[in-house]
């Protein structure tokens, strides 16, 4: 199966570059061969997405906000490798 490419489009104005950055070390680190590439993109005034190859997992405008690193790690799985664990991040939401 290919690698999945991430793509985290960000608001270089609004300053969350640094927050797309901790995202994409996140992911490298749980989706360890998995992923071919995490691209950090500047995008729009108050643009802020996630993408993995051509879907995107958040939108900050549609889903009102910025995910909890958690959620967005099982977006990420449940679009790329649906039977993977994520260990720890799946027993803090079933403790929710």
């Amino acid at each position: 199966m290919a690698k999945a490419k991430v793509r985290i489009v960000f608001c270089e104005g609004c300053k969350w570059a640094l927050r797309s950055g901790w995202y994409a070390q996140e992911l490298f680190s749980t989706f360890q061969g998995k992923l071919s590439a995490i691209e950090l993109v500047v995008g729009e005034s108050g643009q802020f997405q996630v993408w993995a190859n051509d879907q995107c997992l958040w939108d900050r405008k549609e889903n009102h906000g910025f995910p909890e690193v958690a959620e967005l790690k099982r977006l990420l799985r449940d679009t790329i490798a649906p039977d993977a664990s994520l260990g720890h991040c799946e027993l803090d939401a079933e403790a929710d």
